[in-house]
């Protein structure tokens, strides 16, 4: 009964830092476009969605209930199994985060929790019926709908206002931007917290503490939030960088139609029970509001990347999750080992991660990286939508840091000595996320 003890207490550690893990690499959904476009300091940006991240984790628990009693058998579960899943999920996500790609953290829990489950009492202990109405189906229709949605609202915006500059109505732009961003962190906060939620329930159903089909207690919910919470105040820059300036240029009204339209489908979703990655949503609106503006270029080579993280996550976090079971079921030798696996692991990638640190002083540095991005031109796809979008504003400056510049360029020029003839600003560009 002791080791059972014990065992569960380094479960729960465990599901925490998981936890922990999971806000920091989800930052950037709700905080890259902010961030990129001026609307808020990057710390102030990661404070505000650590706050609602913690409140979100209070609004709802339909979520954790899929997770600790819908995706496998909870019956004879062992709570070993539930530690090798949270160990094959940990290091998925910090892989990702140590090349900046946006993957899902959610589907990395899954996929360990999979893995481990049938590693030990085969595939009949997954219920493959949840897996697929409640996973992999709203893992393939949530960032179309969310895209769709972020490029229809985002011709909308331009519509509306194809006959004000855009100089008039930036401040109120990034005023709705920064209200948005504050909807998706609490939507994250809803959706991704209750993740942790149902994986320390489940890990108390096994080790005899709650009935199955039990919600989580108060203590859970509220350890989950803070640890999320966290995780979201360090900021995971890496891959706020590939967010905010990796996939399509936005201007804050396309940066406002993108984040309306992610909170909107998570918001929905966890009130149904739907285990959304809002990884993938964000990402999906993101490229959808890049489309909605006439001119706009998704980076599809960064895209294409970020499509091959989703595809593996499932996968690659089973196969760690099968691998950690494989030595948990041998006993506490194997328990001890998986564990110093998973801290030796956890800091090799951080000691290669300090290689070349990003954070808030160099997150929108185009160099921060060793190189600045290339442009990518505009493929078929991009084309043909960007050809039946609205033309951008007239004479639109989308961002404060471009209205200087183009200011400042003006007033040199009107400035030059010699009287002679003056050299035009160049047009400014909108900002890259």
């Amino acid at each position: 009964m002791e080791h059972i003890t014990l065992l569960l207490g380094i479960v729960i550690v465990t599901a925490l830092v998981f936890d922990f893990t999971n806000g920091f690499h989800d930052t950037a959904n709700a905080m890259a476009t902010t961030i990129s476009t001026g609307a808020l300091k990057p710390k102030a940006a990661v404070a505000l969605s650590a706050s609602l991240n913690l409140v979100g984790a209070f609004l709802s628990v339909e979520v954790a209930k899929t997770i600790s009693g819908g995706i496998i058998d909870e019956k004879g579960l062992r709570t070993e199994v539930i530690f090798a899943a949270l160990v094959g999920a940990i290091l998925w996500n910090l892989l990702t985060w140590l090349l900046g790609l946006p993957s899902s953290s959610s589907h990395a829990l899954f996929g360990g929790l999979i893995g481990a489950a049938v590693m030990s009492a085969g595939w009949s202990s997954v219920n493959g019926s949840t897996v697929i109405t409640k996973v992999l189906l709203p893992a393939v229709a949530a960032p179309l709908v969310a895209g769709l949605a972020a490029t229809l609202a985002t011709r909308i915006t331009y519509r509306l206002g194809s006959r004000t500059d855009e100089r008039h109505t930036a401040k109120g732009y990034r005023a709705g931007q920064i209200a948005s961003a504050g909807l998706v962190s609490l939507a994250h906060g809803t959706n991704d917290a209750q993740k942790t939620m149902g994986i320390i329930t489940l890990a108390l159903v096994t080790g005899g503490v709650l009935a199955p089909g039990s919600n989580p207690p108060v203590w859970v919910i509220t350890s989950a939030g803070l640890a999320i919470a966290l995780g979201t105040y360090l900021g995971g820059w890496r891959i706020i960088r590939t967010m905010g300036r990796g996939l399509t240029e936005l201007a804050p009204p396309q940066g406002f139609a993108a984040q309306t339209s992610a909170a909107t489908a998570i918001l929905a979703s966890s009130h149904l029970g739907f285990s959304l990655s809002t990884t993938q949503v964000c990402s999906g609106a993101v490229m959808g509001a890049g489309l909605g503006r006439k001119g706009g270029v998704v980076r599809w080579s960064t895209a294409s990347r970020m499509f091959a993280a989703w595809g593996l996550t499932l996968p690659a976090a089973g196969l760690v999750g099968a691998g950690a079971e494989f030595l948990t079921s041998r006993g506490t030798w194997g328990v001890v080992t998986t564990g110093v696996l998973l801290v030796a692991g956890s800091g090799l990638i951080w000691t290669l991660s300090r290689r070349r640190p990003v954070d808030q002083h160099n997150v929108n540095d185009p160099a921060a990286d060793g190189g600045s991005e290339p442009a990518e031109p505009a493929g078929v796809v991009t084309t043909a939508i960007a050809a039946v979008a609205p033309p951008p504003v007239r004479g639109a400056v989308p961002a404060a840091a471009d209205t200087e510049a183009a200011e400042s360029t003006t007033s040199e020029s009107a400035a030059a000595p010699d009287g002679g003839p003056t050299t035009p600003p160049a047009p400014a560009k909108p900002a890259t996320v």
